[in-house]
């Protein structure tokens, strides 16, 4: 009963910061790249409810549109790295023999890789922007989906339902998704759940680095590369914000897929 209240709160807490993000115009208080040079760098209060940046823009207005980028990049990174893991993983699962071997040495190469000389690779050709950060995540976050299904694909193939599906003569595109996909569904949910936080963090991080979503786009990560300065005078309020939504928004995923994947044992 316990764990069942927690698992609630998380995915309450998780569900608010969606919705006030996804409807970030609908509780903004001011345009987001309004800029007021009478008002730099004013305090939490009256008007501007967490203060204004070093432009005077209103940090609560940039708080909700940049989050509203950053869950957009990875929703839409982890979607594109789940169809990838999936078509990869299936095909490795399914055929096995010499084909699983070759894709398997593959996935073992590009993993042992540190991902962010992908991402920093892809980086330089596209140049960012928020759809193509969105790609670049997307494109190198799926070898631990694609491995996966892999194991899920080898694992479920040898029951009788699946023997019988193919001494019928299903077709290999209903047995992989009716009888494969369909029951791996589960631990797909849980190691996508694990992605989505991954890939807050490799936006944050990277925005934060300055290689990420470029400056002009307001995102997390870029509200706490801009508060760098900031907070060396004093405007704490300009990098605390940001990082706490950052904070409870990986912690609360994480914690859902920890207690997701704690149920399934």
């Amino acid at each position: 009963m316990k764990s069942n209240k927690i698992f609630i709160f998380w995915c309450a807490l998780f569900g608010l910061i969606v919705l006030i993000t996804v409807f970030a115009n609908l509780f903004s208080t001011y345009p987001v790249n309004e800029m007021n040079m009478d008002k730099v760098y004013m305090a939490p209060g009256d008007g501007h409810i967490l203060g204004t940046d070093h432009l005077g823009r209103d940090v609560f207005t940039r708080l909700l549109h940049g989050g509203k980028v950053t869950l957009t990049v990875a929703f839409g990174s982890v979607l594109l790295s789940l169809v990838i893991g999936v078509m990869y993983g299936s095909v490795s699962g399914y055929v096995g023999g010499w084909v699983d071997s070759a894709m398997m040495r593959l996935l073992e190469a590009l993993i042992s890789i540190p991902s962010l000389i992908f991402v920093l690779a892809f980086q330089a050709v596209m140049q960012g922007g928020m759809w193509g950060m969105t790609f670049i995540i997307g494109v190198t976050g799926w070898f631990t989906t694609a491995r996966i299904v892999r194991s899920e694909f080898i694992r479920l193939k040898e029951a009788d339902y699946v023997k019988m599906a193919r001494m019928f003569g299903t077709p290999i595109w209903r047995i992989i998704t009716g009888h494969l996909l369909r029951n791996s569904v589960t631990p797909l949910f849980v190691v996508t759940i694990f992605n989505l936080a991954g890939a807050v963090f490799i936006e944050v991080s990277l925005s934060f680095l300055g290689i990420g979503i470029p400056p002009s786009i307001p995102s997390w990560g870029n509200m706490l590369y801009n508060a760098q300065n900031d907070l060396l005078i004093g405007a704490w309020w300009i990098g605390l914000f940001p990082g706490l939504l950052i904070f409870f928004t990986v912690l609360s995923i994480n914690f859902i897929g920890e207690m997701l994947k704690d149920s399934r044992l």
